[in-house]
């Protein structure tokens, strides 16, 4: 059974932001709001977090995931990226975009394409998602919570409730978000190439 935490979307309470953070340090998964929809989130290395949430999306080891990052620090941890992609990268977050970049040894190899060895990559703007960002100290494994045969992701809380409260440790009650997927830019080849148009604008990569 989850918990369910209503949290205020622009000043999230510290207290609340704390259990979060240490529900997802014993291993939980976690719904939570971004800048465009409503997502899954766990560890980044957990390996029951990321099996529970390869099951709920019914995805296999060739959907990238995405790691969420708070800022740009994390960056040349996780991925490599040359100055062009960096600038566009830099000018574009926070936002709901979602790069797709070739991963560094740091990141755990469950989480790569297992053939290209790429991940996705976001910043987010979200206060909510900010504070369990820097509270956690390190970026969280991330998937738009979109269900098997829908075309939307879920965007009610009390919906998600109802339909994952035996799946998930923890669904956030951060308001309304979205509907919306974030857009996915490769980044992989030197020039941007727009794989998925979201809620993000994608006329800077074009």
């Amino acid at each position: 059974m989850s918990q369910f935490f209503v949290i205020h979307p622009e000043n999230p309470q510290a207290r609340l932001i704390a259990h979060t953070v240490e529900i997802l340090r014993k291993g939980g998964v976690i719904a939570y709001p971004t800048d465009s929809a409503y997502a899954l989130g766990c560890i980044m290395g957990d390996k029951r977090g990321i099996d529970t949430i390869r099951r709920i999306r019914q995805i296999d080891e060739k959907h990238n995931l995405t790691l969420v990052c708070r800022d740009l620090s994390d960056l040349s941890s996780y991925a490599n990226v040359d100055n062009v992609a960096y600038r566009l990268i830099k000018n574009n977050t926070p936002g709901p975009y979602t790069f797709i970049l070739q991963a560094t040894r740091e990141v755990p190899r469950r989480l790569l394409h297992p053939k290209r060895r790429t991940i996705g990559l976001r910043v987010l703007g979200n206060p909510i998602a900010s504070a369990i960002l820097a509270a956690l100290g390190e970026p969280m494994l991330s998937t738009s919570l979109i269900m098997p045969n829908d075309e939307q992701p879920l965007s009610d809380p009390d919906d998600i409730r109802d339909r994952l409260e035996h799946e998930l440790d923890l669904v956030i009650d951060g308001g309304f978000c979205g509907v919306e997927e974030s857009t996915i830019i490769n980044l992989l080849d030197g020039a941007p190439e727009v794989v998925r148009v979201g809620m993000g604008d994608p006329s800077p990569f074009q």
